[in-house]
């Protein structure tokens, strides 16, 4: 079994997973592709490869994506075609540790803005004693976009809160005691009780661009976003008239159409939003590694492997 592997970031420790995937498939053959490299490969692990490493073989089996999102990879097959193989599987990782760093960092923005420690920020930075009562359980309505495997992780954590949490997403999902919305039809309902709404939702065309002012003015008056998906999600400026306008209260962003961000960007010094450097949630490497051999020895075996991508929608 041939194994080729290209990461197109220069800073990124690729020896570390050759080693490490080569451990747990020791009858393998991995090797770090470059240029001009047309030897057999059976399998291929890849984030963002050149035209040349996949685009004529015939003999790759599966072609897995080194990252969770798959969206970089499928533009770059739309701006270049033939990038991908037609009709080879593509793979991504699924959890592989994230889903609790989605949950801990979802949760701790939500529970900032639910106890009001925005505002005490603010009138600390004023020396201000005020103490005002937290927000109305009741009345605080979570909104998730997005129940896939990190969304539904999100989502179960949540409750145990005892907040009351909705979801939307692009198919019907049952979540116990969890109100589902789905589809374009039902998207304005979802969002008119939401006192905070976090995105999670997988970036595609259709996802792109919805975090926008239409958007932010059907949740409730002085709301939270969290946006722990896809910078290409959140229409900026417009967060930034929905904070003024007051629909929006405030947010907490961890990506963003342009990253790194801009020394010059307006979030930067916004009283109102907090940022953090793409974050939210870090592939773990040695539960990355140990997917992709499970999945490599499942389709071997002539088992579908988990994570396969549908290239009709994206994710």
């Amino acid at each position: 079994m041939n194994i080729i592997f290209f990461h197109s970031s220069p800073n990124f420790n690729g020896d570390e997973w050759i080693q490490g995937i080569q451990a747990r498939l020791p009858e393998a053959n991995i090797r770090q592709w470059i240029s001009g490299d047309n030897a057999p490969a059976d399998y291929a692990l890849v984030w963002l490869p050149p035209y040349e490493m996949l685009a004529n073989r015939q003999d790759i089996k599966g072609i897995f994506s080194l990252g969770a999102g798959v969206d970089a990879i499928l533009q770059q097959e739309l701006a270049n075609p033939g990038t991908l193989p037609k009709g080879i599987p593509l793979i991504r990782l699924e959890d592989t540790g994230m889903a609790q760093q989605m949950q801990e960092y979802a949760v701790s923005s939500v529970l900032y803005y639910f106890r009001r420690m925005d505002e005490y920020k603010q009138y600390q930075e004023q020396r201000l004693w005020n103490p005002i009562p937290a927000h109305n359980r009741e009345e605080f309505v979570i909104g998730v976009l997005g129940a896939g495997i990190l969304g539904r992780s999100v989502i179960e954590k949540l409750k145990e809160f005892d907040f009351n949490v909705r979801c939307w997403s692009r198919t019907p999902k049952q979540i116990d005691h969890v109100e589902s919305f789905y589809g374009k039809t039902q998207l304005n309902d979802f969002l008119s009780e939401c006192k905070v709404l976090i995105n999670i939702l997988p970036d595609t065309p259709e996802t792109r661009g919805l975090l926008n002012l239409a958007l932010f003015r059907q949740l409730k008056s002085g709301s939270y976003v969290i946006n722990i998906a896809r910078g290409a999600q959140l229409v900026e400026q417009d967060l930034l008239t929905a904070i003024d306008k007051g629909y929006v209260a405030g947010a907490t962003l961890d990506v963003f159409v342009e990253e790194p961000l801009s020394n010059l960007h307006p979030f930067w010094t916004h009283p109102r939003i907090n940022i953090t450097p793409h974050i939210a949630a870090k592939t773990i490497l040695d539960e990355a590694m140990d997917m992709i051999c499970d999945n490599i020895r499942r389709m071997e075996k002539g088992e579908s492997p988990i994570g396969l991508v549908d290239m009709t929608l994206g994710y």
